[in-house]
Formats: C-alpha cells, sequence, structure tokens
C-alpha cells in the first residue's frame, strides 16, 4: 500500500484548561467551528484534556452540537431531546444508542443515493431506490416497543395479528389480567427476552457509538 492510499490517522487535538484547542497535527490552536467542518469533511479526530489525558471526544461532539443549535439551526425536536433526556438511567438505556447508529447509517445511505441519483447520467439504469426512512425505522421501532410491553410484568399481550383466526373477537384478543404465581413466572421469562434482544442489538451494531453524534454534526451544516 502506497503512503497515498494509507487511511489517515485521526487527528489529535488538545483541550487545555483554558478551553483552547490545540491541533498537534498542523500545530496550531484551533475552535470548534474547524472541529465541526472537519467531521463535515469526513476528517476523524479525537481530542483528549491536556491534564488528565482522558478522552474527551463525545464531549466536544456533543458541544458542537450544541453551539449549533445556539446559531438557529435547529435539527432536534424539543419533544425528541425530551424523549431522550427521560431515557437516562431507564432500563432501555442501553437499547438507544444501536437503535440511533442504525438509524442513521440508513439516513446516510438514503442522502448518498439521493446525491448519485441526481449527477446520474440518463443513459445508465437507475439504483434500485433504498427503502424509506419510514420503512427503515420500523424495525428499530418494533423492537423498543416489543421491550417496552416486556417491562409490564401484569400484563400479559394480546396474540399476534398474524395468529389470530378470523373468528377471534376484540374480547379474546385483549390483555389477560394474570394472578400474583402467574405473574412471577411471567416476569420471569419476560426478562431473560430482553436479555435476548439486548444481544442481537448489540451484535447487530457494528458501527463506532459516536458515529451518530458525528452524522448530526454533518447534517447541522445541510439544514
Amino acid at each position: 500500500m502506497s503512503e497515498e492510499d494509507r487511511p489517515l490517522q485521526p487527528v489529535v487535538v488538545k483541550k487545555y484548561a483554558n478551553r483552547r484547542l490545540y491541533d498537534t497535527e498542523s500545530s496550531i490552536y484551533i475552535t470548534l467551528d474547524t472541529l465541526a467542518d472537519m467531521v463535515r469533511r469526513g476528517r476523524d479526530f479525537v481530542v483528549y484534556d491536556a491534564k488528565t489525558g482522558d478522552d474527551i471526544t463525545r464531549a466536544v461532539l456533543t458541544q458542537i452540537i450544541m453551539e449549533e443549535e445556539t446559531k438557529g439551526r435547529n435539527m432536534l425536536p424539543t419533544s425528541f431531546l425530551r424523549q431522550l433526556i427521560g431515557l437516562y438511567g431507564d432500563s432501555l438505556q442501553g437499547l438507544v444508542p444501536a437503535y440511533l447508529e442504525r438509524m442513521m447509517q440508513q439516513f446516510s445511505a438514503e442522502q448518498q443515493a439521493a446525491s448519485e441519483a441526481v449527477v446520474q447520467p440518463l443513459a445508465q439504469p437507475a439504483r434500485p431506490a433504498l427503502p424509506s426512512r419510514d420503512e427503515a425505522v420500523q424495525p428499530g421501532i418494533a423492537v423498543l416497543e416489543r421491550t417496552t410491553n416486556l417491562y409490564k410484568p401484569f400484563h400479559r399481550p394480546g396474540p399476534d395479528t398474524a395468529a389470530v383466526s378470523q373468528t377471534a373477537t376484540a374480547e379474546t384478543a385483549a390483555a389477560v389480567e394474570l394472578d400474583p404465581a402467574e405473574a412471577l413466572a411471567e416476569n420471569l421469562l419476560l426478562r431473560q427476552e430482553v436479555a435476548r434482544l439486548r444481544r442481537e442489538l448489540a451484535e447487530a451494531s457494528a458501527a463506532l457509538p459516536e458515529q451518530p453524534i458525528r452524522s448530526l454534526v454533518r447534517g447541522g451544516a445541510r439544514h
């Protein structure tokens, strides 16, 4: 592999107590706007606390988003922010990062496909359309809703729609209250199911945890 083809190493940035950011590759002080531009250009970087050596990349990326929001480039609805805050400390908190990663990856793929379609010569056959965002998010939403229902130990979900016969009534498909003994056994089974769902989501997510945050920063410039 030639030097030109070799992937670039992440730029190391140090943050000092006076909040100044130092680019060790270019040996210059930079700003949050500089880092935001690097994200949009696809230039990777890591930020370390100059005193402790701790990796504070995630905190700096979040700070960039806050700066963009204060400039009037709002992308995060208030309702979304409230829901996100409410999930901190919740039993479903561990599922959220993988869910957001997959949704942002799908959004980026759609965005790239749309850009290519604009410049694609008319003589060339069009690429197959990617699933819509609504179709893409349905699996993730289904998993979250299913997992949420699993944490209702005294309520048994109604039978699956596909399993309900044509003669079934609304009453037979409704939830059935459990006595304490049944509820305990049901609760144990549901906890096992939650653990399985968490493993599936963890295995399905291969991207870095910071990828959704970087995608949001890129999107800020196009809003």
